[in-house]
């Protein structure tokens, strides 16, 4: 196993929660996760049809059966499930009796907010960071190659070709998660939505005319977008409010999750094909910002990314807020420097009246730079001091 650094957060939530969930999309790695770190705890997946049904047909004799808690694994299949739990662990009064784990959030944050709040520790698991590959010596060989490849665990684990991996992922995602919302009965209409939205990361959401694009409403486009956030497929990064004096936009920006699942969507075949892609920035800026977004969940930190943008077209791509402080960080997927990358940052010290101690440039090149107007960070530099800029 390549050992995953939210495994440290895990243990010390695990002594101050009776419950500890954990979330993330499908294939993230959750299961191996709380069995590798919890092997003596019996492990219970409600996947299994016998299992789901003892715990349907008997809820209290199912977790009777294991009266010092348990890993129960997608836990949202059976609803009712958490009332019983709730009484379970008020009547026990200990910490770490349970450990939940669920790939579609909506259905276990439901579960959890109407039964167990206050009594649950929460932590989002994505797949792999380049951090975690690096520790373990798994990193591809190229930026290109760790684009298209992604994070996914079991691409690392079994060899699978990356994009023969995707495409069943997207077909079995399709079939699983979202055949069972029943508002959505037109797979392929979702699946050209799922492109569409692919064709958009990294720039500003425009539901209607994505929905247009799509045939869709302007309604049931931000439906959708809500089944492809809960399921951990795509993220929205939120415009600050710091305004200087100008007017901003108010719009989220639209990312995925991950840059293989990305590259597949968007038809890119290989890695060679990528470096030469009309979508590589889009990609590398996707890449760039999901880092720094699994930087703070393997701390179990909640979110602190945004964007800027007033209405004449400045722009910072990610605004990291710290305290009572704004580093900006722009992302240039060019592997040679180039003094347009430092157009954001001029315009940001100007404004804001900062020097560019605080500000990052980070580019698909090697070289690191200290100018005046930001720290210039290659891409490997700046995944590895993630937990000290953020």
């Amino acid at each position: 196993m390549i050992p995953r650094l939210i495994s440290r957060k895990l243990k010390k939530l695990i002594g101050q929660y009776p419950v500890v969930a954990i979330t993330g999309p499908r294939q993230s790695g959750k299961t191996t996760l709380v069995k590798n770190v919890f092997p003596q705890r019996p492990y219970l997946t409600l996947e299994d049809p016998d299992i789901r049904e003892f715990a349907i047909e008997d809820p209290r004799g199912f977790l009777s059966a294991n009266p010092d808690g348990a890993i129960l694994d997608e836990v949202q299949r059976v609803p009712d499930l958490f009332s019983y739990i709730q009484t379970r662990v008020d009547e026990s009064g200990k910490e770490g009796h349970y450990i939940l784990t669920g790939s579609f959030n909506f259905s276990l944050m439901e579960g959890i907010s109407q039964s167990l709040a206050g009594r649950v520790g929460l932590l989002n698991l994505l797949p792999f960071s380049f951090v975690e590959l690096d520790q373990a010596n798994r990193l591809p060989g190229s930026l290109e190659d760790l684009l298209f490849t992604g994070s996914y665990p079991r691409i690392y684990d079994k060899k699978i070709p990356a994009h023969e991996w995707y495409a069943n992922y997207v077909t079995t995602y399709l079939e699983r998660d979202v055949r069972s919302i029943k508002n959505i009965t037109d797979l392929d209409a979702f699946q050209r939505f799922l492109k569409m939205c692919a064709a958009r990361s990294g720039q500003v959401l425009n539901l209607s005319s994505l929905g247009d694009d799509c045939g869709i409403t302007h309604n049931t486009a931000k439906s959708w977008l809500s089944v492809l956030q809960t399921s951990f497929i795509v993220f929205l990064l939120k415009p600050h409010h710091k305004n200087f004096n100008k007017r901003l936009i108010k719009s989220s920006k639209l990312y995925f999750y991950d840059t293989g699942l990305l590259s597949c969507l968007l038809g890119i075949a290989s890695p060679k094909n990528l470096s030469t892609h009309a979508f590589r920035g889009p990609v590398f800026e996707t890449w760039a910002v999901s880092e720094l977004l699994k930087g703070r969940m393997n701390r179990g930190l909640k979110e602190n990314l945004y964007f800027w943008r007033d209405n004449s077209g400045h722009e910072i791509d990610c605004i990291i807020e710290k305290g009572d402080r704004l580093l900006p960080l722009e992302i240039k997927s060019g592997k040679t420097i180039n003094l347009d990358f430092f157009k954001g940052l001029k315009y940001w010290s100007k404004i804001s009246k900062t020097e560019g101690e605080e500000a990052y440039l980070v580019y698909g090149g090697s070289m690191d730079q200290k100018r005046k107007y930001g720290n210039v960070l290659g891409w490997k530099s700046f995944a590895e001091r993630i937990p000290l800029i953020d």
